[in-house]
């Protein structure tokens, strides 16, 4: 088992890296859209902060949304490796191999998991332009979040690619559910002062309590609410996991 999960992470892996679009493609436009959203709002908009810190500008309050971006679209685009892989006639091997249907999901699930904390950990690099200075312990405890957030969204992928037979198909549930995941995750707006039905969104959204404990890390609010936090995200990734794990032991539709 623990052969095929590495075998199957490490390809995920190397594939990813071999293809430079695909690493600069999952960077470029959150950046981008960090930089000309934060700077054009920065001027009228206020932020609130987190408990102790010093920064209210909206380059800060929009980076660790923009960090969620990058961790939701890797992850997720990640895992479309799935349908490729079934085109081409991979998957139908592995299925049937001897490793066990959870080895398979796990494998899958770590390499986009991998890739996204990759790809997170890179856009941290800009901390000193926004502004933020964690210190060394909230910045290590944002790298192992941003593991756990792309965990729970790497199932979730799997969740979504699996049944699917062409990327089309996936590109259009990208935009019907993944994008409003992220708008009403807090990352561009808080929950105060919105409408009372975007407010209800905002707190059943699985994705806002990976906002908000990212911002509070890098914001300069220690690690308040961080493991209040944990218990829901973690929730999300066994979930979502676990129902890919079902998914993947049925029998595959060609």
């Amino acid at each position: 088992m623990l052969r095929a999960i590495y075998a199957l992470w490490w390809r995920d892996v190397i594939r990813f890296l071999r293809q430079p679009s695909r690493v600069v493609g999952a960077l470029a436009s959150p950046v981008l859209f960090w930089l000309v959203i934060g700077s054009g709002l920065g001027s009228s908009f206020h932020a609130p902060t987190a408990p102790g810190s010093e920064t209210g500008g909206f380059l800060q309050y929009y980076f660790p949304g923009s960090l969620a971006l990058i961790v939701l679209f890797t992850a997720i685009f990640s895992t479309i490796s799935v349908i490729e892989d079934r085109n081409e006639g991979f998957l139908q091997g592995v299925l049937a191999s001897p490793a066990p249907r959870l080895a398979i999901v796990l494998g899958k699930a770590l390499g986009s998991t991998t890739l996204a904390a990759l790809n997170g950990v890179l856009f941290l690099l800009l901390l000193p332009a926004a502004g933020l200075a964690p210190g060394p312990a909230a910045l290590g405890a944002a790298v192992l979040w941003i593991a756990l957030v792309g965990l729970a969204l790497s199932g979730l992928g799997l969740m979504i690619a699996w049944p699917l037979q062409s990327t089309q198909g996936f590109h259009v549930i990208m935009n019907i559910v993944l994008v409003p995941l992220w708008l009403l995750s807090g990352a561009l707006f808080p929950e105060a002062g919105a409408a009372g039905w975007v407010q209800a969104l905002m707190r059943i959204n699985p994705l806002t309590p990976a906002v908000d404990t990212l911002r509070t890390l890098l914001d300069g609010g220690g690690f308040d609410g961080v493991a209040g936090n944990a218990a829901p995200v973690a929730a999300c990734a066994l979930v979502t996991l676990s129902i890919a794990t079902l998914m993947v032991s049925r029998p595959v539709r060609n």
